[in-house]
């Protein structure tokens, strides 16, 4: 059972006859469950009420461990620090040392430890952003960025607050995983092809997974690109210009 999320791993008893060997609690664990992600949906519409009362941007990047959320954050702020002022929350299971990477950078950024969680939810965006604030420069940014634990599937589920949700997926990893988890790209508007500077090494189709995750999600954005080498990275950077600028027009 994942720590927060209820998540649930059926094991059958072979000694007693019970169907389709659910248990008997099947029913309270479904209205537990109902009853967070409710709490969970309402915690984040007074995110969002407050990100927008605060004319800030807020990203949830959500990808599998190693894409280079980190990586790419770095870089960005690298880019366009000077130019925007940016925020990060990040989230891990254990340690300090995104954060702590974030902020050797200039950027005020705080780390969330889940202790086990597999998964950011929405109060703890509400006490991150709270304590980010108190940091210096954190009362006075346009875009927030929260880097989610790294996992394809719980993140997909829980609504944070953010404006826009990102997934990234790296060469590495193959072209598969829009097909594998399909909820990381129906609930995003954005997709990352990260580390692109590695396409001569892997078996991957740029192509093969841009047309996958459109085929779950016809209206998403996709961009392909290298954080190291730069290449195709400007499409990123006009995307986020464009989110600002938008915000802080209206």
């Amino acid at each position: 059972m994942c720590d927060a999320c209820g998540c649930q791993t059926h094991t059958h008893d072979h000694g007693h006859d019970h169907g389709l060997g659910y248990s008997h609690d099947e029913s309270v664990i479904v209205d537990i469950n109902r009853s967070l992600f409710a709490a969970n949906d309402a915690m984040a519409r007074s995110n969002r009420e407050h990100f927008d009362e605060e004319n800030i941007v807020v990203l949830n990047l959500i990808s599998s461990p190693g894409s280079g959320k980190t990586t790419l954050l770095e870089h960005t702020i690298d880019r366009i620090g000077s130019e925007i002022k940016i925020g990060v929350i990040e989230g891990d299971i254990e340690t300090e040392r995104d954060a702590e990477r974030i902020r050797a950078k200039g950027v005020p950024a705080i780390q969330l430890t889940t202790g086990g969680a597999c998964h950011l939810d929405a109060s703890m965006i509400h006490r991150g952003f709270h304590q980010l604030q108190k940091e210096p420069g954190g009362d006075a940014i346009d875009l927030l960025v929260i880097e989610n634990v790294g996992n394809l599937v719980c993140p997909a589920t829980f609504d944070l607050g953010e404006h826009k949700r990102v997934v990234l997926v790296s060469v590495p990893e193959g072209p598969d995983k829009p097909a594998k988890y399909p909820k990381a790209f129906t609930s995003s508007q954005l997709f990352l092809i990260t580390k692109t500077d590695l396409l001569p090494y892997f078996d991957f189709e740029v192509a093969e997974a841009s047309r996958e995750a459109l085929s779950l999600n016809p209206a998403l954005q996709v961009m392909d690109f290298s954080s190291t080498t730069g290449e195709g990275f400007d499409a990123w950077l006009d995307f986020l210009r464009e989110l600002v600028r938008q915000k802080q027009g209206e």
